[in-house]
Parts: C-alpha cells; structure tokens; sequence
C-alpha cells in the first residue's frame, strides 16, 4: 500500500525539506532554492493526481476506455513558467539586497539598515 503511492511520499517528502530550508536558513538565495522545492511539490502533487492507472490520452475512438485528464497537465506548464519568473525577480531582488547591503543573510541586512537609518 505504501510503495504503490511512493510519488505522494516524494511530494510529502519534497515539500518538508522546501518549508525546512525556507525557514532554517537565513541567506536569500538558500530560501529562494526552497521555495522552489517547494513548488516542485506542488507541480510533482499536481501531476500525479491528473493520472489515472491503465488511462489514455484523451482521444475519443468510440472504445469505452478510461482517460487520464490533461487539464493538470497544462495548469502545471503555466505554473513552471510563472515559478521561472518569480524566481528570475527574486535573484534579481537578492542581487539588488546585496548591492544595496553588501549581504545576502537576510537578518545582517535588517540590523545593518536599523543602523543606517537609526535618527540621531
């Protein structure tokens, strides 16, 4: 029983290491590498609910056969491209953060902005 359904074990699996990393870590591009194992998760959970054992590509031939439904399949292609662009912003903010900063651990640059900007 267990075996049988190993890809919602690696979901599970997947996603509790992506929260772990994003909340453990305070360096801003180790959250943005969990974020996206966690939107592999998301994307691998997706995907595998969308497949039915023994179905087909739904192509209609008159036979009376199960069919896997595509709709997931196409939902996740969108959700990959918008994850790439959410990614590419936040590399761009965490280059942007360490310019501005000279740090990418995120409570260095907190405290170091407290300091800067402390009134006299």
């Amino acid at each position: 029983m267990i075996l049988a359904h190993y890809n919602y074990w690696v979901v599970v699996l997947l996603m509790m290491i992506g929260l772990y990393t994003i909340m453990a870590h305070s360096n801003l591009v180790k959250k943005l590498l969990g974020l996206m194992m966690f939107q592999t998760s998301v994307f691998l959970m997706f995907i595998s609910l969308g497949k039915i054992e023994g179905g087909t590509a739904p192509i209609l031939t008159g036979d009376a056969v199960a069919y896997s439904n595509p709709l997931p399949h196409v939902l996740i292609l969108t959700a990959i491209v918008v994850g790439v662009a959410t990614t590419a912003v936040g590399l761009a903010l965490v280059v942007r953060i360490h310019e501005a900063y000279r740090t990418i651990e995120e409570f260095e640059a907190i405290e170091r902005d407290k300091r800067e900007n402390q009134p006299a």
